[in-house]
C-alpha cells in the first residue's frame, strides 16, 4: 500500500526515496495501530532506529533511556545536551525529508504541537511509519508516553517513567486541594503580548500547580492588549526561562517599563520565572509544575505543612490538527 501511495504521487523523488528506504532493511512485519490523531500506522515488529520531529519527543526518548535508538532529531533538540550531538534533520516545521529517509528509521515520532500534516503525509507516502502524538493535558502527555513506549517495545521503561510522575502529580494535588487558585498571566511572548488559551496543555499544567489563567480564550495562543491585563490585574505574572532572565532580573526590568510597573503583581514582586519545560508536553513538565506550585503557594511546602515536597529526593528520569502559523517557532513549541 505504501508503494502504491508513493507511485500515485507521481514524483520520481518519492519513488527514489522509497527505494532508498527499502534498502535500509525495513521489515514488512508489524502491527497496525491508530495514532493520536486517528491515522492508521503500521509499526514494525522491531523498532531499532527512531527519528523525532519535535524537542518534546526527543526529551521523552532520553527520559525512557532509549537514546541509543535515536537515529536523528531536529535542530531545536537541545535537552538533554547530548541530543545536540545526534544527526539533525532540520527544523520541526520544515524538516529535510531526504535527511530523514537517509537515516533509515523504523519509526518517526511527530507532534501536533509543532509538526505539519504535510510532513507526515510525505513520509507516509514513501512507506515510513510515522506516529503522531497529540496531548492536550498533562495526563494526556503521560498517556502518550505510555503508548509510544509500547510501540518501541519498551513498555516496562514506560511504566517505570510514568508511574512515579503520576504519583508526584497526585501528591501535589493533595497538597494544594484546599487552597484557592492563584490568578496568573502566563506570558508566551511580550511583544506582541501573547498568552495561552483554556484548552492548551499549559493551562492544564497551571491548574495542577494551583493556578488558573486570567485570560479566557478558545484560541491556543491569543494576542492580548495590555489594557486587558491592567483591567484583569493578575495575582502573578509567569514567564518561562527561555523568554526571560532570572526572576530578579525580570522583575527589575518590569519595574522600569511603562505600563508593567503599574501592575499590582509587579509592585508586590509577584513575578515568577519557571522552567520552559512547562511549555513542552514531555516528562520534564512535571518538575516544572512542582516548581511553579512552590512559587505560587510557598506555605504549602513549608516544613510546618508536613512531609516532603513533591519531587524531593530522587526525581526519576528526568493546534489545530498539526501546527500552524500561530505556534512559537523559535522555541519549537
Amino acid at each position: 500500500m505504501a508503494l502504491l501511495l508513493a507511485l500515485s504521487a507521481g514524483g520520481q523523488a518519492a519513488s527514489a526515496a522509497f527505494q532508498l528506504y527499502r534498502k535500509g532493511g525495513q521489515s514488512d512485519s508489524g502491527s497496525v495501530v491508530t495514532d493520536e490523531v486517528g491515522r492508521q500506522v503500521t509499526i514494525p515488529a522491531k523498532v531499532n532506529r527512531i527519528v523525532t520531529l519535535a524537542p518534546d519527543l526527543t526529551e521523552t526518548i532520553y527520559a525512557l533511556g532509549l537514546e541509543d535508538r535515536l537515529a536523528g532529531d531536529t535542530n531545536y533538540c537541545e535537552t538533554p545536551p547530548e541530543a545536540k550531538l545526534k544527526p539533525h534533520i532540520g527544523a520541526p516545521l520544515n524538516p529535510s525529508l531526504e535527511a530523514i529517509v537517509a537515516l533509515h528509521p523504523d519509526l518517526v515520532l511527530a507532534s501536533t504541537s509543532i509538526n505539519r500534516r504535510e510532513t507526515v503525509d510525505a513520509l507516509a507516502r514513501v512507506g515510513i511509519a510515522v506516529y503522531a502524538s497529540n496531548p492536550h493535558t498533562v495526563r494526556g502527555m503521560l498517556d502518550s508516553v505510555t503508548r509510544m513506549s509500547g510501540l518501541m517495545g519498551a513498555s516496562a521503561e514506560g511504566s517505570a517513567l510514568v508511574q512515579p510522575l503520576q504519583a508526584r502529580l497526585d501528591s501535589l494535588r493533595m497538597r494544594l486541594s484546599e487552597l484557592p487558585l492563584a490568578h496568573v498571566l502566563f506570558v508566551v511572548w511580550q511583544e506582541p503580548l501573547i498568552s495561552i488559551g483554556q484548552n492548551t496543555f499549559i493551562a492544564d499544567a497551571l491548574r495542577r500547580a494551583g493556578a488558573e489563567s486570567v485570560i479566557l480564550s478558545d484560541q491556543n495562543w491569543p494576542h492580548i492588549s495590555f489594557e486587558e491585563v491592567v483591567r484583569l490585574q493578575p495575582d502573578y505574572i509567569v514567564f518561562t526561562s527561555n523568554h526571560a532572565g532570572g526572576g530578579a532580573t525580570q522583575l527589575a526590568d518590569l519595574r522600569v517599563r511603562a505600563g508593567w510597573k503599574g501592575l499590582r503583581a509587579v509592585e508586590l514582586g509577584q513575578v515568577v520565572v519557571v522552567s520552559d519545560e512547562i511549555a513542552r508536553p514531555s516528562p520534564g513538565m512535571v518538575e516544572a509544575i512542582e516548581q511553579l506550585a512552590r512559587e505560587l503557594h510557598p506555605d504549602a511546602f513549608s516544613t510546618q505543612s508536613g512531609g516532603r515536597s513533591p519531587g524531593d529526593g530522587a526525581r526519576g528520569q528526568l493546534t489545530r490538527f498539526f501546527a500552524g502559523g500561530e505556534d512559537c517557532v523559535s522555541c519549537a513549541r
